[in-house]
C-alpha cells in the first residue's frame, strides 16, 4: 500500500502527522491466533435457555426483573453465526447496529453476556477480531461480517477503538474461572499493544501519553481534542495491568512485572499532566501538556484504571454527584450538563447516557470500595439508571441504544432493541451493584455487598464451575441480622460486606456454604 501522510486536525490547534500505512495495516492476517477455522456450534434459543440463566430475586423491584429478562431475550436474538463465506471463526454476540462487528461494543456485551457463559460463551466473540489481526499488530475497530474486511469511516485515523481486549479476557476469567484462553490470546494481545505504542503514543509531546479521535474513542461527536486523551491513556494502563494478570497465569512472571511497571509509568504521567486538583477531574492535554478543559464522561476512566488516590476519588465523586454536571435525572450524561455543547435530548455523545460509560463509572467506583462510600453511591446511581431504563421500557416496550439524561426518554439518534451493550444495566449492574454480587470464579468464592433489607438474592448463578442460589431474608432495618438460604452444587466461601455507612460498625461475615441446601444465620458483629 502506498504510504502517504495525513494531517489530522484536532481541537486546541493540534495537528498530528499520521502515516496512512501505519494507520491501516501491513503483512498477513491472523498469524498470532491459533484458531484458524470456524468452530461451529448451535445457537441457543431464549425460551429453552432461560432456566439455565441466573435468576435475580428482588421482591421490592419486580420491574427490574421484567427488564432483566427482556434484556436477555434481546441478547439471544442477537447471537449469530458467521455468514456463509465469512472468515470469522466463532459464533458471536452482535451489537444490533450494522452488518459489522465493533470492538467497543463487543467488550461491553461480554461484560453482561458472561453471566450466561454456561449457555453461550460470549468471550469467543473476540476471536473474530483476533483472526483478522494484521501482522504488524493492528486490529481495526469495525470489521464486516460478510467478508472480514475493515469498514473505514471518515479516514484511517479513526480505526482504533478503546483497546480493551485483555481487560475483557480477564473480566470473563474472573467470573468463569477458566483461563484456558490465556495462552492462545496472549501473543495477539502483546502484538496489539506493540502496535498501539507505535501508533497511538504522542511521542513528540512533553507528556508521551496516548491519543485517539472521537470516532476512534467510541464517543463519536464528543467535543474533544489533544494529543493526550484521558480515556485512551487510562485504557492503556488497563491493557498492561490485564496483560500482567495473563502473564502471571501463563507462567511468565518477569513479563508480568514489566507490564505492571509500564502501567504504573503511564498512571504516574496521567496524574502529573492530566489531573486538575482544583476541578477534581482528569483532562485531555495538548503537546505542551496544557489541559483542555472539556468535562466529559471520559474524565472518569482513571478510576477504572485504578490510578487514583483517596483524595482524587473523593473529588471525582463530588463531580459525579454535582446536579449541574453529571448527577441528572438519568445518570451519567456523556457531556456535563453545563457544557455549552450539551444537548438535553442527548444527540449521541453530546449528553446521551450510555451503557459502556456507565459501566466504566460503576466499576471504577467498585475498585475503591471502602473509600468515601463508593459502594453505597454506586448502588444509588445504578438504581437511578435502572429506574429510567425501566420507565422508558414501560413506555416503548424495548431497550434503546442511548438515553436522555434529562427525562425518561430514549436519546435522539438512538436505535431500539439494542442489546447490544445496553444489556449491561439490566443484567450486569443489576447483579453486581443493585443486588451486590461480585463472583470470583477464579477463587471459587462469592463476595456479596449487602445493601438491601428486603428479601433479595440470586438463583442459578454459575461461577468457577459452581452453580449456586443465595437469598437473604427480609429484615426490619440495616442493623438487624438475617438468614441466608443457599443451594450449591459444590462448597464455596460466601463473604458478606455491609454498606459503608455501617462499615464502621459491622464486620464482614464469611459463611462456608456447603454442597446442597442449607440455611445460615448472619449475626452482625461490631468491629
Amino acid at each position: 500500500m502506498k504510504k502517504t501522510l495525513l494531517s489530522v486536525s484536532l481541537l486546541a490547534g493540534i495537528t498530528l502527522q499520521l502515516s496512512a500505512q501505519d494507520m491501516t495495516y501491513s503483512g498477513g492476517r491472523g498469524s498470532y491466533f491459533s484458531k484458524k477455522i470456524y468452530s461451529g456450534g448451535d445457537l441457543p434459543v431464549f425460551p429453552e435457555s432461560r432456566k439455565l440463566l441466573p435468576e435475580p430475586v428482588l421482591s421490592a423491584n419486580p420491574g427490574y426483573i421484567r427488564l432483566y429478562w427482556k434484556a436477555w431475550e434481546l441478547a439471544f436474538a442477537h447471537f449469530k453465526r458467521p455468514p456463509a463465506g465469512s472468515p470469522f471463526v466463532s459464533n458471536f454476540i452482535d451489537e444490533a447496529f450494522s452488518p459489522a462487528v465493533f470492538q467497543w461494543d463487543t467488550f461491553f456485551m461480554v461484560e453482561f453476556a458472561r453471566y450466561g457463559h454456561a449457555v453461550f460463551p460470549a468471550i469467543n466473540s473476540l476471536d473474530n477480531f483476533y483472526c483478522r489481526q494484521w501482522d504488524d499488530g493492528f486490529i481495526h475497530r469495525e470489521i464486516q461480517e460478510k467478508d472480514g474486511m475493515e469498514f473505514w469511516f471518515e479516514g484511517p485515523q479513526h480505526g482504533v477503538n478503546p483497546p480493551l481486549f485483555a481487560w475483557a479476557e480477564v473480566e470473563s476469567w474472573k467470573l468463569t474461572g477458566d483461563n484456558s484462553r490465556f495462552k492462545q490470546v496472549y501473543p495477539v494481545l502483546i502484538k496489539h499493544a506493540e502496535w498501539l505504542e507505535k501508533n497511538r503514543k504522542a511521542t513528540l509531546s512533553f507528556h508521551h501519553l496516548y491519543w485517539n479521535t472521537g470516532l476512534g474513542s467510541g464517543m463519536d461527536n464528543t467535543p474533544r481534542g489533544g494529543s493526550g486523551w484521558v480515556d485512551m491513556s487510562a485504557q492503556m494502563v488497563m491493557v498492561y495491568n490485564s496483560l500482567a494478570v495473563i502473564a502471571d497465569a501463563t507462567g511468565k512472571p518477569d513479563e508480568a512485572e514489566a507490564h505492571r511497571k509500564k502501567a504504573s509509568e503511564i498512571g504516574e504521567a496521567m496524574n502529573r499532566w492530566m489531573w486538575n486538583e482544583q476541578d477534581g477531574l482528569y483532562y485531555d492535554v495538548d503537546n505542551d501538556g496544557h489541559q483542555i478543559k472539556h468535562q466529559t464522561i471520559a474524565c472518569f476512566w482513571p478510576m477504572l484504571a485504578g490510578i487514583c488516590s483517596k483524595s482524587q476519588v473523593e473529588k471525582l465523586l463530588g463531580n459525579l454527584k454535582n446536579p449541574h454536571t453529571f448527577w441528572r435525572t438519568n445518570v451519567f450524561p456523556s457531556l456535563a450538563a453545563n457544557h455549552p455543547d450539551f444537548k438535553a435530548d442527548g444527540q449521541y455523545w453530546q449528553g446521551g447516557v450510555w451503557a459502556p460509560t456507565n459501566v466504566m463509572v460503576m466499576k471504577g467506583l467498585d475498585r475503591y470500595a471502602g473509600v468515601y462510600n463508593t459502594t453505597e453511591f454506586g448502588v444509588l446511581a445504578t438504581e437511578r439508571y435502572l429506574d429510567n431504563l425501566l420507565e422508558v421500557y414501560q413506555k416503548t416496550g424495548t431497550i434503546w441504544e442511548t438515553y436522555s439524561s434529562e427525562a425518561a426518554l430514549r436519546g435522539s439518534w438512538s436505535q431500539p432493541d439494542f442489546v447490544g451493550w445496553s444489556g449491561c444495566g439490566p443484567i450486569q449492574l443489576l447483579i453486581e451493584n443493585c443486588l451486590g454480587f461480585r463472583p470470583d470464579g477464579a477463587g471459587r468464592k462469592l463476595v456479596w455487598y449487602v445493601n438491601r433489607i428486603d428479601e433479595h438474592g440470586i438463583k442459578n448463578l454459575t461461577f468457577g464451575g459452581i452453580t449456586a442460589s443465595v437469598i437473604a431474608s427480609s429484615r426490619p432495618d440495616v442493623n438487624s441480622g438475617f438468614t441466608v438460604t443457599a443451594t450449591a452444587s459444590e462448597a464455596f466461601s460466601l463473604t458478606l460486606h455491609f454498606n459503608e455507612q455501617n462499615a464502621r460498625h459491622w464486620k464482614p461475615v464469611t459463611l462456608e456454604i456447603r454442597k446442597g441446601t442449607g440455611t445460615y444465620p448472619v449475626v452482625l458483629l461490631p468491629e
